[in-house]
């Protein structure tokens, strides 16, 4: 997920279903203290827990916070340059998509299968097919 989703120095990078805060952590990495890394986690133990961990690492660029159970995501002025999602929904969540910035990628397991969605600098997006894989349901509205 992390070879697909090809996070990089400066980049703002949503990270939905944030769990322990282990993707969130290592994406911190990734995009270093001039990026953003924002995990978000609907169930509240693994909020705090993720946090923790999260918190524990010393890269202040880099949270964990509590999901709107309402919205998918969390808009950002200029988009995502990526988003992770670690859930699997039904379908291809488009709310989601809505949110990626020009040249953003998405990286989200749709039922069985790994989707990467590109965003070209026009707006439009490309989605292309990477394997089989088995997550947990994603919960939330996708519109």
């Amino acid at each position: 997920m992390l070879r697909l989703l090809d996070a990089r120095s400066a980049q703002h990078v949503l990270d939905v279903g944030s769990g322990s805060g282990w993707t969130t952590a290592l994406l911190a990495h990734l995009v270093g203290p001039d990026g953003e890394v924002l995990g978000l986690e609907l169930e509240p133990a693994l909020v705090a827990f993720g946090r923790a961990n999260v918190g524990a690492q010393g890269t202040p660029w880099a949270r964990v916070e509590a999901a709107d159970p309402t919205q998918l995501g969390r808009p950002r002025p200029g988009g995502w340059g990526r988003i992770l999602v670690s859930a699997s929904p039904d379908e291809l969540p488009r709310a989601l998509v809505r949110q990626l910035a020009p040249g953003g990628r998405l990286v989200v397991p749709v039922r069985t299968t790994m989707v990467l969605v590109e965003v070209d600098p026009a707006g439009r997006a490309q989605v292309s097919e990477h394997g089989s894989y088995s997550f947990v349901p994603l919960h939330g509205p996708l519109a």
